[in-house]
């Protein structure tokens, strides 16, 4: 029998629903080919799916790409362009169904390469029942002088998060995800600039990191990720994943990491801390406004694709505003405007609506043909400054020494 493979980003809800998606479209249409789903974590799904050219090879028929690499995918002529499928028959309710910022990363010029399918801003994500609790409320006062609030700057959020770390409880103050996959300690990085009033890049376009907010960003990092009074001891083995597993079986009192993890919170028939989450906008530094990162999830059809009629068809299926619902119960996160308004999924997940405020202080990260290879560089820079005693501005100056060289 004839196969049809979709390149899944490996969590659970994704693969639930690309199933259970798949297994409707075949009922509706009529579809007789049987789907193989090729689960993949970041680096392994980057890797065949761009590095390896498995979408212009057609070892794929639709994949899941992050924006991050989209521009990327593009310039190598990786994915199928959709103005053709789309003129013809386009999504319900596209593009006015979606907010403007799930929708411009994606379209080069004209052309629109993938459509949005899971999103969720970075924010800072904590327990509600914590910071509530009268008791809890009485002992930081006594201990602080001042009333236990949601932190608006870093430096209360390194004195909260060591005042509710509790490791004889598996309580711990927060938790990062400092999995060297390129990815979360470079979104950590970008987030502490960000909110530190710097930029990742100079007003000609080229990635500039050597700044007084990235240093003061890159020692605060350091400091708290290397602080075993506030922060949980597995860190640095944790993707972002894990650290929202390890989040919603309450092993930390606050978290900075993507929205969809706190919404897994509520959905997640194994989390311990239903109904107690909330969510706000991250800590910033004294005078400065918060921020948030924009990287979102694309359907994108392969260009090498001998199915792409079907996939774009079912993509259509996929995108309707039931089964961006049905995404969203599974813990995903849902990119319609309907979906983040839906009164059920509101009362499910208290604080869904926030969505469109997180959007409104959302940064992208630079557009860049090379970004994968310049976030490698990043990483290895906060990496060195997790696990060595270099300097900080030796650290970013050697960084940006190497920038240069492939920022061209």
């Amino acid at each position: 029998m004839e196969t049809f493979r979709i390149a899944v980003r490996k969590f659970a809800p994704f693969e639930a629903a690309m199933q259970k998606f798949w297994e409707q479209y075949c009922i509706r249409s009529g579809c007789t080919l049987k789907l193989e789903m090729v689960v993949m974590d970041l680096h392994e799904l980057y890797y065949s799916t761009i590095t390896q050219k498995g979408l212009a090879k057609g070892d794929f028929d639709i994949a899941h790409i992050s924006t991050d690499w989209v521009l990327e995918g593009y310039s190598d002529s990786d994915f199928e362009v959709l103005n053709p499928y789309i003129n013809k028959n386009k999504p319900d309710d596209f593009p006015r169904g979606w907010s403007k910022s799930l929708l411009g990363l994606q379209r080069f010029g004209w052309e629109v390469v993938g459509m949005p399918f899971h999103d969720g801003p970075e924010c800072f994500i904590y327990r509600r029942d914590l910071f509530e609790s009268e008791t809890e409320k009485a002992r930081y006062f006594a201990q602080f002088g001042k009333t236990l609030a949601i932190p608006k700057t870093w430096e209360d959020f390194h004195q909260i998060a060591r005042f509710f770390n509790r490791p004889e409880q598996n309580l711990y103050g927060s938790i990062f995800a400092c999995y060297p996959d390129g990815h979360n300690t470079v979104f950590d990085f970008a987030l502490q600039l960000w909110t530190r009033g710097g930029t990742l890049v100079d007003k000609n376009g080229f990635i500039q990191i050597n700044t007084q907010a990235a240093i003061d960003g890159l020692n605060f990092y350091r400091m708290i990720v290397n602080d075993k009074t506030a922060v949980h001891p597995k860190s640095a083995a944790f993707e972002s994943v894990a650290a929202g597993i390890a989040f919603s079986q309450g092993e930390a009192a606050m978290m900075i990491n993507w929205f969809g993890f706190a919404a897994m919170c509520e959905v997640d028939a194994n989390s311990k801390v239903k109904g107690n989450i909330d969510v706000e906008l991250l800590p910033s530094a004294i005078n400065e406004n918060s921020a948030s990162l924009n990287v979102y999830w694309l359907y994108t059809i392969a260009k090498g694709s001998k199915h792409k009629d079907i996939a774009y068809d079912f993509l259509r299926f996929a995108l309707a505003a039931e089964q961006d619902k049905q995404l969203t119960l599974a813990g995903g996160i849902g990119c319609r405007i309907s979906t983040w308004k839906d009164e059920e999924i509101n009362q499910l997940i208290p604080y869904y609506h926030k969505l469109e405020q997180l959007h409104e202080v959302a940064n992208m990260l630079p557009q860049k043909q090379n970004w994968a290879a310049i976030a490698a560089i990043i990483d290895q820079m906060v990496l060195q400054a997790i696990n060595t005693d270099a300097q900080t501005e030796a650290l970013i100056q050697l960084a940006q020494n190497q920038i240069n060289e492939i920022d061209k």
